[in-house]
């Protein structure tokens, strides 16, 4: 009804700036985006000023996968109010998206002018620093300010953990992992990158039973099954790696590093049949592992 009487107010007012700025916020919400977009159009021939009306536009040419546009409608939008935070955030969000993460991290900079202690665009400039540019040390500093505004959030614990990871800081990154756990106690993630944590640290014995608890949540997760496998295999737990190699082939039954570590494991066993046949698996997949064979000690008992 709204959209009709609106449309029924241009007919007889089609020069009316906020009639069409209305019908383009009706259009928009009602995910009506190129007909919106055309509103927003009108709107501004008529007033080409307005903050508003080229903050939303913006919105719009986002949702039509149109980027660049986008990013020129924030600009013009931050022309007319340059210290406009959700501007500036929104501008940074699509840089990011386009792979311009300098910029990004330029944008974010210019929200956080405008309000130093927000949460969001701390977190999300600390993600472009950590996913993209493989700036540790910033990312770190990043996450630690979003934490001050939200210390109880799962997401900045978690990847201040994997900030301090990247740089070895690995008994930092374990403390990190434990308050993302405390934020979210069954959350597959935290447990498997804590496990990667206390690995590196040498804690063996720690690093499975946190691969235990990833594995609890998300079963069929090879990459943490595979983790385990080669945790128990240095522990001289081979039976037991073997289980957990079955448990990696069951989800992705061509990965030839669970069938050469399988065929360690029987090696180191004694079992020189079951060695020979997992052998001949690997190597199927991959020829390269007939190589590996030729100096590797795990496979002493099949020398001959």
């Amino acid at each position: 009804m709204s959209n009709y009487l609106t449309y029924t107010t241009l007919e007889c007012r089609p020069d009316s700036y906020y009639d069409w700025y209305n019908q383009g916020n009706a259009l928009r919400d009602q995910q009506c985006y190129q007909e919106a977009l055309y509103s927003y159009d009108r709107a501004l021939d008529y007033k080409p000023h307005d903050y508003w009306s080229w903050y939303w536009r913006g919105e719009v040419l986002d949702a039509l996968g149109r980027l660049e546009e986008a990013i020129a409608s924030y600009d013009k939008a931050l022309e007319y109010q340059p210290n406009d935070y959700w501007a500036w955030c929104q501008r940074a969000s699509l840089l990011r998206q386009l792979a311009r993460y300098q910029e990004a991290i330029t944008s974010y900079d210019q929200a956080l002018q405008a309000r130093p202690q927000d949460y969001w665009a701390w977190y999300n400039r600390g993600r472009v620093a950590l996913e993209d540019l493989d700036c540790y040390q910033e990312a770190i500093i990043c996450f630690q300010k979003a934490l001050q505004a939200r210390p109880d959030d799962y997401w900045s614990w978690y990847r201040l953990g994997d900030a301090l990871r990247h740089l070895q800081r690995y008994s930092e990154a374990i403390t990190s992992y434990d308050q993302a756990l405390e934020a979210r106690y069954q959350d597959y993630w935290a447990f498997y990158r804590r496990g990667d944590a206390l690995r590196h640290c040498g804690h063996l014995e720690e690093a499975l039973v946190s691969y235990e608890q990833a594995l609890a949540i998300e079963p069929q997760d090879y990459w943490c099954a595979y983790k385990r496998g080669k945790l128990l295999q240095e522990l001289g737990r081979y039976q037991q790696a073997i289980a957990s190699y079955e448990q990696v082939l069951a989800i992705e039954p061509e990965d030839e590093y669970a069938w050469y570590n399988q065929a360690c494991c029987y090696a180191l066993l004694g079992n020189k049949e079951q060695a020979v046949a997992k052998l001949q698996q690997a190597i199927r997949l991959n020829a390269e592992n007939l190589e590996l064979v030729k100096s590797d000690s795990d496979f002493e008992i099949l020398r001959n």
